[in-house]
């Protein structure tokens, strides 16, 4: 039995984390039933449930584990008793270096010299890096590079990342990230979960948003408040729901998100046209199979626009991160971008309203495009494997 350590925001809070990691070990399964997954967590108890048909073994990291999150015995004995080290997601970044409750590379860096010197491959694994901003992060990514036997990223970014940092790197494979190929439940317990919820009754369609709780983070200018955000949303809810007598779905992918999303609607005229769902309540598939049921979907959350990909359902990046806009560019949909400094109840709408137009264009154009990516996402297994078999 071989076995592997999975490092990555596995707390269950976020259906896009939870994609990566299930995804992860789908494909895997696909391939081979010899590994066995070591997934440090905050919440062993949704690992298990989540995830328990594969061999796995949640670890703590809550302070009874002698671990503050990120920093402590748990992660230690995690990365050096294992045969090897997948990172996964973006996990690595200098932000709030010094704060273990936050920062990933700070603890991973630590550790990884350990690794090097007993031969246990750092392996990135469909994985984003960054930002890298200080000499600090440079120096701790290298040291997890130089444990690294090869890098496989989701993205061109993170290549000119670490080739722009001047470091010492392996070989580097550009893939996709696992949450592409997530699958859709049963039709019945899709028609379960539309009655429940009272979906996709209105014969004009339903139109999809997403939106995201860091407001500060996202706008560069200082020139939008929440308030404001909230009243942008809800005016382009409102406006859509005007002029093309459709309905709103907002899909909450990240717990801490279900506030914002409430004040959003508060804000809206057209209360009655407006559904949430998130996952609090459904996983990681069943959010899939409810976005693969709109016409369009605009989202800050960068795995909502995953999750449409990987049903082929046109969306629009409200780019709160480089990496969804990244995104968009491999799928061929890099047009379909608003800035958030450019924010607007007119540019959003109008920008949706082009998608709306074009949505069965759309769809066709990024088929055969995201079924490329899927496929070289499911291939990372092999690279690995090669790796896993001639330790």
């Amino acid at each position: 039995m071989k076995t592997i350590t999975i490092l990555g925001n596995n707390s269950g809070r976020n259906a896009g984390d939870n994609a990566i990691l299930g995804n992860l070990l789908d494909d895997f399964a696909l391939q081979r039933s010899d590994i066995h997954f070591k997934i440090p967590t905050l919440n062993t108890n949704f690992i298990r449930n989540a995830f328990g048909r594969h061999r796995i073994q949640p670890i703590g990291l809550l302070p009874w584990n002698l671990a503050l999150k990120n920093l402590g015995w748990p992660l230690y004995r995690a990365m050096v008793d294992t045969q090897m080290v997948l990172i996964v997601d973006n996990i690595l970044f200098d932000r709030k270096f010094y704060n273990p409750l936050i920062n990933n590379l700070s603890s991973i860096s630590l550790f990884a010299p350990f690794c090097r010197k007993k031969n246990i491959p750092i392996i990135l694994y469909n994985a984003s890096i960054g930002p890298i901003d200080r000499q600090v992060g440079s120096r701790a990514l290298q040291r997890v590079l130089d444990a690294s036997p090869l890098v496989i990223t989701r993205d061109e970014s993170t290549k000119h990342l670490i080739e722009r940092l001047n470091l010492r790197h392996p070989e580097i494979k550009i893939h996709a990230d696992c949450a592409l190929n997530t699958q859709v439940p049963s039709p019945a317990r899709m028609d379960e979960i539309i009655r429940k919820e009272g979906l996709f009754t209105n014969p004009k369609g339903t139109i999809g948003l997403n939106v995201n709780s860091y407001i500060d983070d996202f706008n560069e200018k200082g020139s939008m408040n929440r308030e404001k955000f909230c009243r942008i949303i809800a005016d382009t809810a409102d406006s859509l729901i005007e002029k093309l007598g459709v309905d709103i779905l907002f899909t909450v992918s990240q717990i801490m998100d279900m506030k914002i999303t409430k004040e959003c609607v508060q804000y809206s005229r057209h209360r009655d046209h407006i559904r949430i769902v998130g996952n609090c309540d459904y996983t990681y598939q069943e959010l899939t199979g409810l976005l693969s049921k709109l016409e369009i979907h605009a989202g800050l959350r960068t795995h909502t626009l995953i999750f449409c990909a990987a049903v082929t359902t046109p969306m629009i990046n409200i780019n709160a991160y480089p990496k969804s806009a990244g995104f968009l560019r491999t799928i061929g949909m890099g047009d379909w971008t608003i800035t958030f400094d450019d924010l607007s109840m007119e540019n959003l709408t109008a920008m949706m309203m082009r998608s709306w137009e074009k949505r069965e264009n759309l769809r066709n154009h990024m088929r055969p495009i995201v079924d490329n990516e899927k496929k070289k996402a499911r291939d990372s297994v092999g690279y690995v494997s090669d790796i896993l078999d001639s330790l």
